[in-house]
């Protein structure tokens, strides 16, 4: 296809008369926490779901219309049971919290960003499970959402010995991101996430990974297990969970996990209802499209078949293996393709800037709700794969050594 030939693809959006992702943000709800508020131990809100109850109306003209269903059914939060002995707490974060009934215990995975938020989540799981002690923690990543609120988990009566699993070389990626670059990441991170936007329908109206960042203490218990190769399998409290290493894709330490017992696979936030970032807005290394659609293909490959419910660190879950199968590669096809693309129409001679305003998916994806540019975009992503490949330079030598902004 030529370049003036993709940017010629008619824009095929997906139906609104497809409701199969409020039937699976629904499935399994247990209860909320009413009301959704959550203060740390001065009494500041550091986080408040209810604040988006105006997204149960009619979208107005201030939102794009598919921006504002994605944000109804990220908005949805509480308890839900995903299969037997495995629940996901949604929408106490920005963050999904996962728990695993284990013989003697419970292991939980992804605790949130914040304490006071995974405390919450935590006592809403109890509320209706039992007052089931902690035996393990999963990191499924590096990222702080996924790790922040691990203090909250926590409680005088349990063992500090307890498992703490993470992908092999958490820690150096998480302090390098969350302290290295830190500050800067913060100040770009209250706009990328719209923090000071009012909540409404002519403001904030979600992140589309989720509804908002919560804003309350962040904690780091470092792992005692480390996981380094595919295939690799541990039995915590009873339960074998079988690790796929996929680092370098959506954070630079990273795994997928499959538990045989339940049929359940995790894939950590390799593949989610929307397009994911190549680069983000924050700041962070420029990830690697093509590992991440190879690593996406491994998983299908691995685990697909032998899935009934595949869960992840955000949004909601997907049931049944043949939906499974085709949910997973049709993300690997979309990141494959935008990389493809955008390599191939580089060698031809075109600029990053210039890809991004041609690049448009084929009918088959674009016709899809998880592929929609809801938190990536597709030009965004194109500048990061360019940027990758080919340096911040764009070869015009009237840019190689610009003056600053004010001065220019």
């Amino acid at each position: 296809m030529s370049a003036s030939a993709t940017a010629q693809n008619e824009d095929i959006s997906p139906s609104f008369d497809d409701l199969q992702d409020f039937e699976s943000a629904s499935r399994g709800f247990i209860d909320a926490v009413k009301p959704c508020i959550i203060k740390d131990a001065d009494g500041r809100t550091v986080w408040n779901n209810d604040e988006y109850d105006f997204l149960q109306g009619e979208c107005p003209p201030t939102v794009n219309a598919k921006l504002w269903r994605h944000g109804q059914l990220c908005a949805k939060q509480g308890l839900f049971e995903i299969t037997d002995g495995i629940y996901q707490i949604r929408g106490v974060d920005i963050s999904n919290m996962t728990i695993v009934e284990g013989q003697t215990g419970i292991i939980v995975i992804d605790p949130l960003v914040s304490i006071e938020c995974a405390e919450v989540a935590l006592a809403l799981y109890r509320k209706h499970r039992g007052d089931r002690e902690v035996t393990a923690i999963v990191y499924s990543h590096s990222h702080l959402d996924h790790f922040g609120g691990a203090q909250g988990v926590f409680r005088e009566s349990t063992d500090p010995k307890i498992p703490i699993i993470a992908p092999e070389g958490f820690m150096e990626e998480a302090t390098s991101e969350n302290i290295y670059a830190g500050p800067s990441m913060r100040r770009r991170a209250a706009y990328m996430y719209e923090i000071n936007l009012p909540r409404a329908s002519d403001g904030q109206v979600g992140v589309a990974i989720g509804m908002a960042t919560s804003i309350g203490t962040n904690s780091l218990i470092p792992p005692n297990v480390l996981v380094k190769h595919t295939g690799e399998a541990h039995i915590v409290d009873g339960v074998k969970i079988v690790f796929q290493m996929v680092s370098g894709t959506e954070a630079p330490s990273e795994f997928n996990f499959f538990f045989p017992q339940h049929r359940t696979l995790y894939i950590a936030e390799c593949a989610g209802h929307c397009l994911h970032n190549i680069i983000t807005l924050r700041g962070a290394l420029v990830r690697d499209a093509k590992a991440w659609s190879s690593c996406l293909d491994e998983s299908v490959q691995l685990f697909g078949r032998d899935s009934d419910v595949l869960c992840s660190g955000h949004t909601w879950p997907t049931w049944g293996s043949k939906k499974i199968i085709e949910f997973v590669s049709e993300q690997r096809d979309l990141y494959a393709y935008l990389h493809d693309q955008t390599v191939r129409l580089m060698n031809l001679g075109l600029t990053g800037i210039e890809i991004a305003e041609i690049m448009t998916l084929p009918p088959s994806l674009q016709s899809k709700w998880h592929t929609q540019g809801f938190y990536g975009s597709i030009s965004h992503n194109v500048k990061g794969m360019y940027e990758r490949y080919m340096t911040w330079f764009d070869g015009n030598p009237a840019h190689l050594w610009q003056h600053p902004p004010t001065e220019e």
